[in-house]
Order: C-alpha cells, then structure tokens, then sequence
C-alpha cells in the first residue's frame, strides 16, 4: 500500500529532482518524485528523434559543464564525462580561429593568422587565467549556504581585478578592451550570451551568464557525457531509487498548498493527494506561482536550438583544420562582436536578426556511442546547433511561419561560412525527410512547459546573497517555509548541475 504521507515529495524528476531525491533518501527521508512526463530526466534526456535513424540525441541540454564532481562521488554515479581537446573553432574569411587545449603552440600560430600578430593571444591568456582563478574560488561556495556579496568579494574572490570585470564593468567593456580583433571579442562573448538575451555592452546579466559559464566544477571545462544526456539523467534515477526513494511518472502536478499537501493526476486522470514536511519544486518559479496559485511574471527565453543528423561532416574553408578537428569543440557561426551587436538590435527591435550567430558541436565525435553500428561505420555524425538572440517575442505572433523564418536564416548563416551547403550533409529518414529539428523558446514553452521557454527558468543571479537576508541561506527558499525551489530557477541555478537539487537537500536536512 502506498504511503499518503512522506517527509519530502518533489515536483519533477529533472536532473536536479533526482540528485536531491538521491541525498534525501540515503539520509533516511520519505521521498516520493512526480514526474508530468512518461520518461525521467526532463530535458536532461537522449532521444531517437528521427524515425528508422538510430542516433541518440541529446535533444534539449547538450553538455556539462557545472555538474560538482562532489555530487558525482557522494551519490555514486555511474557516469563518464570527458574533455574536449579542441575548445573552439571561428572560422574568419578563408581561414579560422582554433583553439587547440592539446597544442598550445598551434593556437597561438592560430591567432597569429588571424589576428595578425600576438597581443591578443597574449591577452586571451592572461583573460582566461583570470576567470580560472575566480572558478577555483567560487566553484566550492555554490554548494555551500549564501555568502554576502562582500564576503564572495573578500574570502573566495580575493583578485581586484577579477572582481571589476567580472562583477562590476559590464562584460562587453571588458572585452573591448583587452582585445583589438573582432573575431576574438566574439569568441569570448558568446559565453556571455547563451541562452541570455542581454547587450554586454550595458548589461550586467550577461556577466552572470558568462560566469556559470567559466566556473564550471572549478576549471570551466565543458564536458561531453558518454551515452548523451540520458546516461546523466539515468545515473541519478539510478542513485535515488537504490537509495530508497520512490518515483513515479507519468503524474502531473495539479497544486502545491503552502502546508504541505500536493494534488497530482495520474495518467489515467485519476486526481490523488499527498501530503509532506516538505516540498521540493523543480519547475520554473512561474510555474510554481501557478502551482501555489499565485500570480507571477512570465520570463522570456532567448535561443534556436536545431538537432541534426549529418551522412558525413561538411567541408571547410579552411584547408589547414580537418572537420573533425573544428566540430568536435564549439564551432562559431558569425559571432564576431559586431555581428553579435547586430542581431542584438534587430532582435530588440522583434526581427528575425538578418545574420543569426549560432554555435554549432558535433558530440559523435567525442562519444559515437550515441551512434548505432552501422550509422558510425557510415561516417555519419549528429549536429547540434544553438542559435543565440532569438527570444520568444519574435516567435509570439505567428510561431509556425516565425520558426521557418528563423531556420531559414540561421541554415544561410552556417552556410556562410562553410564550402557547401548543409543540406547536402543532411542524412533523410528511411521516409525520405530530413534529419533536421527546430525548438523555439515558444515550442519549449508548450512542449517543455518552461515560460517563455527560459533554459534557465529565469534570468541568471549572483552566486552571492543579493540581499542581506538571504545571507546563510541555500538559495532554495520561497516565502512558504515547507516550500522549496529545487530547480534551475534557484539562485545559483541553469544548466546542468544539479546545484540546486543538492542545496534543496541541505535545506531539509539542516534545517532545525
């Protein structure tokens, strides 16, 4: 017989519902997980999105970066994350930037070529030495309760310089001026605009958004999970259920009282209630404001996300880089920082940008597990390309024709820089269609179910205590004291981490 009451019940089985159900149940907890969806994970999962092409997809959340390794050896997990040798390639006229981790001296011939001369290789090492430092010393705090920003500044941070520009200049003044090449001031932006719809020349939010993008786990590296995405989601199901916790899917979350008491429908559409000492909610705020039955304001997501599979890699430009070499890291599609300017006004004036900036990154070629025998022997390889400042206004109107507009454009942008079209890469389904998939931040509202189609659920915060407060608090708290946020929408929350789910946890058990 089922039990009606559990010391914890949390809403949504997402990467961050899994690792707090994980510690909660090896430390003794009732947990019951409800999961809307008929699958674990949310959109941290692998998928076969093209009928009779077995490819497995990682079809929402690509790549890890934030994930502590602290989580993994504490809960267990079965999971291999590895490094991308080559970090990025830009290509720039006839020629390219490549950034080669594992061949120091060929990046910097690289930049040579591209930029003319040293200064800016010079002045990219000592950037990224800085942000190195500063993930060294933030990275172990976002598992720890709130510091107060001066504290951030004065215990972890302890690097005036890093703390300016990082913290207080906006991004795009930094960049400006440290580096002279345009190409180079695009490269290092884009980690500031992911998923982020900002100007970094004003805006402070995209200096959030490149700081969860450089801190990662204390190194910055972004990481490929071998199996996709899935294998990251089906490590943590794994370590909740072994651990005791019970989760069912398929049951969808109807309201969320203040008190304690969750009413769900299951798949039959049967409605059920539960009771709990706590509640953990993985979804957006917003969400949970409908959920508890509150009002609460919409956030506005800001990208195109396009899964391929390609029959082989396209050519290159660039005679001197092999495909493999420029696809297996970030591959930049016209993100200098002029472009990156451009279609920012375009878009803030709601018009498809004429030349969308996107980011392109073939994962079969670190992990062709994700490949079925025959498709790796082919030579064929899957293709992920996340376009950047396309927000949900332009998709609002008219979605269907606003989403062909913006494919449209975006397939002539990568094609812009390639020696041939990528439609001829394409591989076709045993139907005869392509192999080509188009999310919108409008389609993962609907599909998802994340307003506004925000990958991060809402804009990105401080990893510090903004107010007062807050300070000493894990970040997870909501004005109802039996109700937490365990979802990406926490403060030190986006991407996959499981940052939040861990702090939920720690909010349970040390609470008195």
């Amino acid at each position: 017989m089922r039990r009606s009451h559990y010391d914890v019940v949390i809403v949504g089985a997402g990467h961050n519902g899994l690792v707090a159900a994980a510690y909660l149940a090896r430390a003794g907890r009732w947990v019951l997980v409800l999961e809307r969806l008929p699958h674990l994970g949310g959109l941290s999962v692998s998928a076969q999105a093209f009928p009779g092409v077995d490819a497995r997809l990682s079809r929402y959340s690509y790549l890890v970066s934030l994930l502590p390794a602290k989580v993994v050896t504490d809960l267990g997990l079965d999971l291999r994350l590895v490094r991308r040798r080559f970090a990025s390639y830009t290509p720039a006229g006839g020629t390219g930037l490549l950034v080669d981790d594992g061949d120091p001296a060929r990046t910097a011939a690289s930049f040579a070529t591209v930029t003319g001369g040293d200064a800016d290789h010079a002045a990219w090492r000592r950037f990224y030495a800085m942000t190195a430092r500063v993930a060294e010393r933030v990275a172990p705090s976002l598992l720890e309760p709130l510091r107060d920003r001066a504290s951030l500044r004065e215990e972890v941070v302890a690097d005036a310089e890093a703390w300016r520009d990082l913290f207080e200049r906006p991004i795009g003044e930094v960049v400006d001026e440290r580096f002279a090449d345009d190409t180079v001031r695009g490269v290092v932006l884009t980690d500031a605009l992911i998923g982020t719809f900002a100007d970094p020349a004003k805006d402070l939010l995209a200096n959030r958004c490149l700081l969860y993008h450089v801190v990662g786990d204390g190194t910055g590296d972004w990481k490929v999970p071998v199996g996709g995405m899935g294998a990251v989601s089906g490590a943590l199901a794994d370590a909740a259920l072994r651990a005791g916790a019970e989760i069912r899917a398929g049951m969808e979350a109807l309201s969320v009282d203040p008190g304690g008491e969750v009413a769900f429908r299951d798949a039959g559409g049967a409605e059920h209630t539960v009771t709990a000492g706590r509640v953990l909610v993985t979804t957006p705020p917003a969400v949970l404001d409908r959920l508890l039955g509150e009002r609460g304001e919409t956030p506005e997501g800001a990208q195109l996300k396009v899964n391929m599979v390609l029959s082989r890699l396209p050519r290159l430009k660039d005679a001197a880089v092999d495909p493999a070499e420029a696809f297996s890291g970030t591959f930049h599609v016209n993100e200098g920082r002029d472009q990156l300017a451009r279609a920012y006004e375009q878009a803030a004036a709601s018009r498809i940008p004429e030349l969308p900036p996107s980011e392109v990154y073939c994962h079969s070629l670190t992990d062709p597990t994700i490949l079925g025998d025959e498709l790796r022997r082919s030579g064929a390889h899957t293709m992920t390309l996340f376009g950047l400042h396309m927000p949900a206004r332009l998709f609002r109107a008219d979605p269907e024709a606003a989403r062909r507009e913006a494919l449209a454009a975006t397939m002539a942008s990568l094609d812009a820089v390639l020696a041939e079209p990528i439609e001829d890469c394409l591989m076709r389904t045993p139907a005869g269609d392509l192999c080509l998939e188009v999310k919108t931040p409008v389609d993962l509202e609907n599909e998802a179910g994340l307003p506004g189609g925000h990958i991060f659920h809402r804009d990105l915060t401080w990893p510090f205590a903004e107010d007062p407060a807050d300070t000493g608090r894990w970040g997870v708290e909501t004005p109802h004291e039996r109700v937490l946020l365990c979802g990406a929408g926490a403060r030190r929350g986006g991407g996959v981490s499981g940052i939040p789910g861990h702090n939920a946890a720690m909010a349970v058990l040390t609470a008195t």
